[in-house]
């Protein structure tokens, strides 16, 4: 394949052609993105992957891929056990505003895990509020950063986009992820650019694959076994071992744990101390703020630790895991959030369309006049609920219909 024809097909030249060494990883294959990369580590037998344990796919497969050593892109176990059996175990208030969280604990080079799904139930709130602290505001750096997450889309992608309006503010450094994209109306602009680009390294996963990574980090063990993964691409490119079953003597797919350095999440009610229900879909948000060593939570409701003893069953995040609550009305939208409001999909082509130009033309005027609106001429996420206006917030409300959740 020639890769500069295919670049120019689907890249951008933002005043240069990207470096082919420095590009994610590159497929062979006629027709598909360009990528290259160098993830999975080969079994401890052996540093060469031909010689290691390995299902046929490396008979077929026509991606190219080069070793590294395996890298914890976050607290290794070790590290996260030690951090988290010295916290505070005791119940205490954990109240403060976005604001009060997000500086004190996001800061260069962490691992920052996102908990929700694509468009359902994320953190909008709380990564507006990094990128308007980190770019506007500049009383924090949140450059270098890992992602780690399942599937997500806007809040990956104002992140991306805060990268490519100042690096020195918001950066992105790498991604191990399963999904990034919009659903219905498309892919997501920013992460296409990046990752074609070579501007961010990219670990690829299945969802169930994110899921249990996170799963492995919540229960304490350094990897976890699977039966998805291997016989595909995903066993020549992303970091995952295949190693022998020593009880039934056959080959098993293992993946490593993963933990967030700090890990954010949009609940549906939550106490003082951090006591979590989640209504609707509960997606990894469990997993996620379990394997994190620090989380942060927003919430429709703040409750009672009354209400939350009333139904201790319905407790799906425990005050263990969470070190930050601010409640926070509409704090998942433009997503949807079950009980409250559905998705707002004007707004999230907003986004496409203003990320598409930025694509398609290298033109940041487009984004400059985005982030302006509201992030720069925003004080608070309040007032990005002002500029949507009542007339949109309410449509989305009565979309949901009113689903049920409990929370006396």
């Amino acid at each position: 394949m020639d890769i500069d024809k295919r670049f120019k097909e689907v890249g951008i030249d933002m005043g240069q052609k990207a470096d082919e060494d420095k590009l994610p990883y590159v497929h062979i294959v006629e027709g598909q993105v360009p990528y290259k990369s160098k993830h999975r580590i080969a079994g401890s037998e052996t540093t060469d992957p031909l010689k290691a344990l390995h299902s046929d796919i490396y008979k077929i497969s026509e991606v190219k891929c080069k070793e590294r050593p395996y890298t914890w892109w976050g607290p290794n176990p070790d590290e996260a056990r030690a951090i988290k059996s010295k916290e505070n175990k005791f119940l205490y208030d954990k109240r403060m505003t976005q604001s009060q969280a997000v500086k004190k604990f996001i800061r260069p080079g962490i691992n920052l895990g996102v908990a929700g799904f694509v468009n359902t139930r994320c953190p909008f709130s709380i990564v507006w509020t990094i990128v308007k602290e980190a770019l506007c505001n500049k009383t924090i750096q949140a450059t270098d950063l890992t992602l780690s997450f399942q599937s997500q889309s806007l809040c990956v992608e104002w992140l991306l986009g805060a990268m490519m309006l100042d690096d020195s503010r918001v950066s992105v450094k790498r991604v191990e992820l399963a999904w990034q994209a919009f659903e219905v109306i498309g892919s997501g602009p920013m992460w296409t650019h990046c990752v074609q680009s070579g501007m961010i390294e990219v670990d690829d996963y299945t969802n169930y694959g994110m899921s249990v990574r996170f799963k492995a980090g919540y229960m304490g063990i350094p990897y976890i076994p699977t039966r998805d993964h291997g016989g595909a691409d995903f066993e020549v490119t992303n970091r995952g071992v295949m190693l022998k079953c020593p009880f039934t003597g056959r080959m098993v797919y293992n993946l490593p744990a993963c933990h967030p350095d700090v890990a954010i999440a949009h609940v549906t009610a939550a106490d003082m101390y951090g006591n979590s229900r989640i209504f609707g879909q509960t997606l990894t948000c469990e997993e996620i703020l379990g394997a994190a060593t620090t989380g942060i939570i927003t919430c429709e409701e703040l409750i009672s630790n009354d209400a939350i003893r009333n139904y201790p069953n319905l407790t799906l995040i425990p005050f263990l895991h969470v070190h930050a609550v601010t409640p926070q009305k509409y704090g998942g939208y433009p997503g949807a959030v079950w009980g409250y409001h559905w998705f707002d999909m004007d707004f999230l082509r907003e986004w496409r369309a203003t990320g598409l130009k930025l694509r398609k033309e290298g033109n940041k005027d487009a984004l400059k006049a985005y982030y302006d609106k509201y992030f720069y001429e925003c004080d608070t996420w309040e007032d990005v609920l002002n500029v949507i206006g009542y007339k949109r917030l309410a449509q989305a409300r009565d979309l949901d219909r009113g689903q049920r959740v409990i929370l006396d």
